[in-house]
Order: structure tokens, then sequence, then C-alpha cells
């Protein structure tokens, strides 16, 4: 047997797992992205020659592979929501990008600065790799199918996704101030770049997200639902793929028009869901996407796992260890708390909210791209895999065994009482 016949098979295991594992461990303290993760681990111990992914080596493809994830992932959350987008309606998921994601950022930052005796820029850009969620690693906390009901979500569940979808965009900023104040640090003028970071990389990019979206998201909403030719009304014709098509139209104008591409794809979902919001097509592509999401984020977490044990695991110092803890147990569920006040969400909800705040493959390609694009911070390319590596392996176990009888828990409280939990 050759090496491609064993990938050819492993890769068969892995796609029939994929659609069956979320079934056996459906309600149970378990999920599927921690079989995985802890499967890759399992086959980089043993006495096999598995090849295994150094991030820092192979940096180019982990860089696309995690960023095709994310961008499907989005597309995905878009379509899933069913409640219309307003300020209103929104305020848990804008607090939770307002307030708890910067005050998180700044916190892990501080934290990293003086456990890991880092520069500046190397810990804020630790802070904010690890500032987006991914849900889509516990799939309890996230809102299920599409349906034609606007007030069908719990709190929790809306709040978690469209804040991840939303956040894997709008952790971009922060990103770039790293990587531009690495560079100054390089020169004479430390805060020059502060101005230029405002106006460009928070401002612009944001705009031109948000309009290629909202753009993007309604043309596509008209060819899907109301195009006079019917061979171009794709809604009658029910055909997952084109989400796909979607996905990529928008992310690829956003980024040729310099801007933020994650925050353009979910903006085109949920454009796209609007258009037509009870249409049973949603359904039909959010199936698909989800479908894709899954392969993908088995093929990566299965990597991680190799990696975890052969390069990660033996890099990460005790400081490393205790920032991935303290970002985990302390600072988000401290700030998500915090962001949630004054909001329609009860105690209770508010500390599920706060608490699986799940890190997972945005995280990843952010600390890819990063490092791609700065000659200033490769010294702490390592340790910086490996904090973050430690962090997802941290929340997948430790949100992915708590997820099912936390959401559970509160489910039944939410049915027995007739105020908010």
């Amino acid at each position: 047997m050759t090496f491609s016949d064993a990938v050819y098979l492993a890769m068969g295991i892995g796609a029939l797992g994929a659609a069956v594992l979320p079934r056996l461990v459906f309600r149970r303290p378990l999920s599927m992205p921690m079989v995985f993760l802890a499967a890759g681990a399992l086959a980089a111990a043993l006495p096999l020659s598995v090849p295994v992914v150094e991030p820092v080596r192979d940096r180019l493809w982990v860089e696309h592979a995690t960023e095709l994830c994310v961008i499907v992932s989005l597309m995905g959350a878009g379509l899933a929501l069913n409640r219309p987008v307003g300020w209103r309606r929104w305020m848990g998921p804008w607090r939770l990008l307002g307030i708890s994601m910067p005050l998180t950022i700044a916190v892990m930052a501080a934290a990293a600065a003086l456990l890991l005796q880092w520069p500046l820029a190397a810990a804020l850009l630790l802070a904010a790799v690890l500032s987006p969620t991914d849900p889509v690693l516990a799939a309890e906390v996230r809102v299920g199918e599409p349906t034609d009901a606007e007030d069908d979500e719990d709190e929790v569940r809306f709040s978690l996704t469209a804040e991840a979808g939303l956040n894997d965009g709008l952790a971009f900023p922060f990103v770039l101030a790293a990587l531009a104040l690495a560079a100054a640090s390089q020169g004479a003028g430390a805060t020059d770049w502060i101005g230029k970071w405002f106006l460009l990389d928070v401002l612009v990019r944001t705009v031109v997200g948000l309009a290629v979206g909202i753009t993007a998201g309604r043309l596509l909403g008209l060819l899907f639902f109301r195009a006079r030719p019917w061979a171009l009304r794709l809604s009658e014709h029910m055909e997952g793929f084109v989400a796909l098509g979607a996905t990529f139209v928008a992310y690829g104008a956003a980024e040729l028009l310099h801007g933020y591409g994650f925050l353009a794809v979910f903006v085109t979902a949920c454009s796209i869901r609007s258009a037509e919001r009870a249409h049973g097509y949603h359904k039909v592509l959010h199936e698909f996407t989800e479908q894709i999401e899954r392969l993908l984020t088995v093929f990566l977490l299965f990597l991680l796992g190799g990696y975890l044990v052969r390069y990660g695991l033996p890099s990460l110092t005790w400081q490393g260890a205790v920032v991935g803890l303290l970002l985990v147990l302390v600072v988000r569920p401290a700030a998500g708390w915090v962001g949630l006040l004054g909001t329609v969400a009860g105690p209770r909800e508010r500390l599920v909210t706060a608490v699986f705040g799940i890190r997972g493959i945005g995280s990843l390609f952010y600390v890819a791209y990063a490092l791609g694009h700065s000659e200033h911070l490769g010294a702490w390319a390592g340790q910086l895999w490996a904090v973050v590596s430690f962090t997802v392996l941290l929340s997948v176990f430790l949100h992915g065994t708590a997820a099912t009888p936390g959401i559970r828990r509160l489910d039944r409280l939410r049915r027995s009482s007739p105020t908010p939990p």
C-alpha cells in the first residue's frame, strides 16, 4: 500500500466520521471537534509515518486553508440567523463586539506583555488573534437551520452566532494595528502609524466591507428570488453549491477593493436572507455550507492535533499556558458579562453567553496571516503558534464538554420560568 492510498483511506474515514459523529455525540458532553482533534494527536503520537504540519514552515497553505474554512462558516452563520438586523434586536451582539471584544484584547495584551515578557506589538498581536469566537466548534451554542420565524432563536445562541459572524472581520483592525506597531517600533516615529491605521484600517476598510456585503447580498437576493428569466432565478433550482459562489464573489470583491472580506461575506449572507426571509432555499444553502464547513473543520482540527503533539505542546511554556487559561476561564467570561449588562438577557443567559466565547479556526488564520505580512514578528512565531493552538485545544475540550449539559439546563430553566432566566 502506498502513502497516497493511506491518505485516501484516512480522508474517507474522516468524511464518514464527519457525517456520523454529530449524531452520535448529540446531547452528550462530547463534540465532533474533540474527537478529530484527539485523533490527530493520537496519529502523531503513534510510531506511524504520518506527515505533521509545522505552521511556521507551511504557513502559506495553512493561511489559505483556514481562510477558506472561515469564509464558508461565515456564510453559513449569516444564512442561519432568523432575526432581522436592527439596533435593538441585535443589542447582545453589538455589545459583545463594542465592549467585550476590545476589553478582552486590552486585558490579554497586558497579560501577554507581563507574563510572556513580549514587546507590546507581539502581545497585541496575540490578544488580537485570540479575540474572534467560533461556536462552530460546539454545535449546541449556535443557532440551527433557517426557519421562517423571527423570534424562535434564544438569546444565547443568537448572540454567540451573530458575534462570531461579525468578530471574524472586526478582529482584523486590531491585527493590523499590531503589525503597524511592530513596523513602527523599528523606526523613529513610534506613534505616527495611529492616524493612518484608524483612517484606512478601521474606517475605510470596514466601510468597504459593509458596502460590498450589502451590495452583493441585494444583487444576489434579486438574482436568487426575483430574476425574470426562470433559468436565472436560482432559488427555483434548489442547488446548494450556489452558496460557495456567493461566498467567493463577496470575499473576492471586498478583498480586491481593499475591504474586509470576512465582514463582506457575513453581511452578504444576512442580506440574502433578508431578500426573501421565509423561502426554503435558505435551508438548502445553509445545509450545503454546513457540510463543507464540517469537512474543512475536521481536516484542520486533525492536523492541529498532530501539530500540538509534535511541535506545539513541547514548545509551550508555563507562562503561555497561563495566558490561554486566563482567556478561557477569566478574561472572556468577565468581559462578556460586563458587555451584556443592560441587555434583555437574564443573569443566567448572560453567564452562559459570556462563558462560551469559543476560540477556533479564525484564530489560526490570523496567526498565519500576521506572520506572513510582517517581517518584524518572526522571532515570536513559534511561541505565538504554541499559545494560540493550546488555547484552541483548551477551548475545544472545555467548551465542548460543558456546552451540552450547560445549554440543556438553560433550556429547561427557560421552559419552566415565565421570565427570562
